[in-house]
């Protein structure tokens, strides 16, 4: 038997977009790594130029957008000389209204098939300031989203 993988061996991963996301000297803590409540701050950075920038067609989530969940699991330590990090993100789940973003975090340099140091997620729901009810994701917003979605 040669090494060569069959097909059924293979695992498809979900198409993500990776940020790299400086830490900065106040990220840390009295115990020299980045401190856990700064991690939830570099994680809202690291999707910023994904989701809110201009050219995206989910930009008018800038105008209303809130966090409905978040949950981050800490499994490595991460320190100043670690930056930049590597912020890797895709869509877990799509529905009407809301969406889910799944990040895993590692190191500078770290290889892409290395145990991140935070697994995180975080829950996003469209939202009408004016009206101050949730709002619809457009088919534009939806179909962005779609293509950043895990098998």
């Amino acid at each position: 038997m040669n090494g060569t993988p069959k097909a059924k061996d293979t695992v498809a991963l979900p198409k993500r977009f990776h940020a790299k996301v400086d830490i900065r000297w106040s990220d840390m803590d009295a115990f020299q790594h980045v401190n856990h409540a700064r991690m939830v701050t570099l994680l809202e950075e690291a999707r910023i130029p994904w989701l809110f920038e201009d050219d995206r067609p989910t930009a008018a989530l800038r105008q209303g957008c809130v966090l409905a969940d978040l949950h981050v699991r800490y499994r490595g330590q991460l320190r100043h000389e670690d930056t930049p990090l590597d912020i890797a993100m895709w869509i877990e789940q799509l529905r009407a209204v809301d969406f889910t973003v799944a990040y895993e975090v590692r190191a500078a340099g770290a290889a892409p098939d290395s145990p991140p140091a935070v697994i995180a997620s975080t829950q996003l729901a469209a939202f009408d300031m004016d009206t101050q009810r949730l709002r619809r994701l457009t088919s534009d917003e939806r179909d962005y989203l779609s293509q950043w979605m895990g098998e």
